[in-house]
């Protein structure tokens, strides 16, 4: 796969020290050809599956999969709409596996994504999968969680810091497959603009339930996203490690890809 040198990209993921198998998915796309390339620009996508029988997997990877197909193929190239009609045709994807398996019903994903072109950066989210931005030693979380604790925050019911060790904490209130009347997720209308040294980091609740951002800012400095996408689930795991770990970071090198 064709990287081009404006960026740096690094992933890892993780089974965990509790799962025996692991549910995640991350996938990057970046077109060969110059042409495509200034057309789409780049995805990432980062998934979360749930459900037994292997269904997690199976809704992760269809996601995951369909996002990108999407993106290859759609003929309306404006970011924010390739994200909408990706996350609907996930939905679609995961909806109809389930209804030729029954084995499979019950199956969702959470989903992150992401497309970066012309030195803008589009976001399309639901579940409790995070995008963040890593800047100057710091992160900021572009995602909200759509988790029951989430709502209770918002409402008032509970601190921020009750949230991180609520029993509850893992209840999602939106993703991929459950059999809602309108699209679940959020896609921001205006996307956000880059700079060079920014690192764009998606991750699955594996890393960010037991990795704050500020350690996350903290791993990228004075080594290679590899390194500190090694560092990421290493710390992870050594923190527990109860769920399975994800994460993908985008490095911009230089702004206009």
């Amino acid at each position: 796969m064709r990287i081009r040198p404006d960026v740096e990209l690094a992933n890892a993921s993780d089974v965990g020290c509790v799962r025996q198998g692991n549910e995640d998915y991350f996938l990057y796309n970046e077109p060969e050809d110059d042409a495509e390339f200034a057309r789409r620009g780049r995805l990432m996508v980062v998934t979360d599956g749930m459900g037994g029988c292997s269904g997690g997997e199976v809704a992760s990877h269809l996601a995951a999969e369909a996002l990108r197909e999407t993106f290859v193929t759609a003929e309306e190239t404006n970011p924010r709409a390739v994200l909408i009609e990706g996350f609907q045709q996930a939905q679609r994807s995961i909806l109809r596996q389930a209804d030729a398996e029954p084995s499979l019903r019950g199956m969702g994903t959470t989903c992150c994504a992401a497309i970066v072109r012309g030195g803008k950066l589009y976001l399309g989210h639901v579940g409790d999968s995070r995008i963040y931005l890593l800047r100057n030693g710091e992160a900021q979380q572009l995602t909200e969680d759509h988790s029951l604790v989430n709502r209770m925050v918002r409402e008032g019911l509970l601190s921020a810091e009750e949230a991180e060790h609520h029993e509850q904490r893992n209840i999602l209130t939106q993703a991929l497959g459950m059999e809602t009347e309108s699209l679940a997720g959020d896609f921001p209308a205006e996307p956000l603009e880059l700079q060079t040294g920014e690192i764009i980091l998606l991750c699955t609740d594996g890393l960010h339930g037991l990795v704050e951002g500020k350690e996350m800012a903290l791993a990228v400095a004075g080594q290679s996203l590899t390194e500190a996408c090694r560092e990421l689930v290493a710390l992870a795991k050594v923190r527990g490690g109860p769920d399975n770990i994800t994460v993908q970071m985008l490095g911009i090198r230089q702004v206009g890809g």
